[in-house]
């Protein structure tokens, strides 16, 4: 009998140690879900956009520190979700567009007005990390550089001024709080343009919420 029950205990132990090991798989978290942290998975396909957060600005300034240069009070993406593994890990979405408006010139010498501002060779690639810091890295796709292209009125006519990113790749993050997604002061170097155009580019702008527009009522997306 006393046999009998050692077996029986030794059973039941070795299958309260199995079993555990069984829900961990199914609640494991992509990491892009929407509704909440640790939600539903953002589904591959999915298309992500957001417009600037609250009151806030996309600056592109000569210096980090300011300057002369460009703002605008109106900005958005929207990216394609490539892949959403389990996390921790890193997602990958197609930034497919990105627009700007109401863009003002700060304090450039001769310049009235901005008449555009163009990202140009579109789509990056855009890495969302859910490594400390939730970085994000946004990186040149098969079109060309990043690059973006302004376009002001001055005194004697039109200017054009191109700029690319210096390094060649943005380093962002995300935030749960808000769900925004951030970038501050990353590097552009002057590529094409007359003296007008001011020679280096500091971009400065936070995104957000970011939405899952491809389902229902848009939820906001958080990073697990």
């Amino acid at each position: 009998m006393r046999n009998r029950l050692y077996l029986g205990a030794a059973l039941a132990a070795a299958a309260l140690a199995v079993l555990p090991a069984l829900p961990a798989s199914a609640t494991t978290s992509s990491v892009l879900t929407y509704g909440s942290a640790g939600g539903t998975a953002v589904a591959t396909g999915d298309v992500l956009t957001a417009s600037l957060s609250g009151s806030s600005l996309a600056t592109f300034y000569s210096t980090a520190a300011g300057g002369v240069g460009v703002q605008c009070a109106s900005s958005g993406f929207s990216s394609t979700v490539s892949s959403n593994p389990s996390a921790p890990g890193t997602a990958v979405e197609a930034l497919t567009a990105q627009t700007f408006g109401s863009c003002v010139p700060v304090g450039i010498p001769g310049v009235t007005k901005v008449l555009s501002v163009t990202v140009n060779n579109l789509g990056y690639v855009n890495s969302v990390s859910d490594a400390a810091g939730n970085p994000v890295t946004l990186s040149a796709g098969t079109a060309g550089p990043i690059q973006t292209t302004i376009v002001l009125r001055s005194l004697l006519g039109n200017i054009t001024c191109t700029y690319q990113a210096n390094p060649v790749s943005l380093a962002g993050t995300t935030d749960n709080t808000a769900n925004t997604i951030a970038f501050a002061n990353q590097s552009f170097s002057r590529s094409s343009g007359p003296g007008t155009c001011f020679p280096a580019g500091y971009f400065t702008a936070t995104y957000g919420p970011v939405l899952d527009t491809s389902q229902a009522g848009s939820p906001a997306v958080w990073v697990n």
